[in-house]
């Protein structure tokens, strides 16, 4: 049974890539519009919905708290590592944002709850030589952004929205929160931030994805 579930989310997760890799390809659902971030609320090209849809490579990571981990290594001065418990142990702070999905939808006025990433940044100290991060996911995931869209008030490692525990499907335990670069840079299921010198395209990016991701000029796919 375990061989035919891992054929089953193969194949799901072969047809995503797939359809994703046409989608970057014909440049579906670009407008050609761009429009300043606080020139409007809702980027060119989006939907509001109420809902939050489920969008994932095909595989959810079931990781039970007791064995969860979160490791931050590369180029700082305070490589660490947190289980549950010490996760929850730091400064948790509140914050309510939109999200902004690929995909065409966002959502408004989501509440959020975790550690800020102005707090890690303090605690593992970047060297000099860091300029990017790459998220690594429970599943096999990887996305980077450039350290300095890391290093911003409203980025988050959260672990709660609109009050409850985040379920598995949208990346709980522990997911990143980007909130003004499309939701695929907000990886799911985080389980390792590494700062490197270099970027590091991730795995959209190497697929046709968009290298930074900004909702506003439709950063959706790359050249």
């Amino acid at each position: 049974m375990a061989d035919e579930d891992d054929g089953l989310i193969a194949g799901v997760k072969r047809k995503l890539i797939e359809t994703k890799r046409r989608w970057a390809g014909e440049g579906r659902l670009l407008t050609g519009q761009t429009a300043a971030p606080g020139a409007q609320r809702l980027p060119p090209g989006q939907r509001e919905v109420k809902n939050w849809p489920v969008l994932d490579l095909g595989a959810k990571p079931d990781l039970r708290l007791d064995r969860w981990h979160l490791r931050v290594d590369g180029l700082i001065e305070q490589p660490l590592v947190w289980d549950w418990q010490q996760f929850l142990a730091q400064p948790q702070i509140e914050d309510v944002s939109d999200m902004h999905c690929v995909t065409a939808w966002s959502r408004y006025d989501n509440t959020w709850q975790g550690v800020s990433a102005k707090h890690l940044l303090a605690l593992v100290k970047p060297l000099p030589a860091a300029r990017f991060v790459v998220f690594h996911a429970y599943d096999g995931y990887t996305t980077n952004l450039p350290l300095a869209d890391f290093d911003d008030d409203d980025v988050f490692l959260v672990h709660r929205w609109d009050g409850k525990p985040l379920t598995r499907e949208h990346g709980g335990p522990v997911r990143a929160l980007i909130p003004k670069l499309y939701l695929w840079k907000s990886a799911k299921w985080i389980s390792r931030i590494e700062f490197v010198a270099e970027d590091r395209p991730g795995f959209w990016e190497a697929r046709g994805y968009h290298n930074h991701g900004d909702p506003w000029t439709e950063q959706r796919y790359g050249d």
